[in-house]
């Protein structure tokens, strides 16, 4: 009965992590909308949008502890 649970709970967290990635598609996708609306309302341009997502970026990117 045990490998009956754990194949099981194999099932379930394949279905949530298939769950998630829909969810992830959708909210990128209405997201990547919500830019091109604004870059084509003129509220930003994609220069603009480039150089914030490169400044953020290095921000996320660099190293927490940097050396002195």
């Amino acid at each position: 009965m045990s490998s009956f649970s754990t194949s099981m709970d194999l099932v379930e967290f394949i279905g949530k992590l298939g769950d998630l990635k829909d969810e992830h598609y959708h909210m990128t996708l209405a997201f990547s909308a919500m830019i091109e609306l604004m870059i084509e309302k003129g509220l930003i341009s994609r220069q603009e949008l480039d150089r914030k997502t490169a400044e953020l970026d290095q921000l996320m990117t660099g190293s927490a502890y940097p050396m002195a």
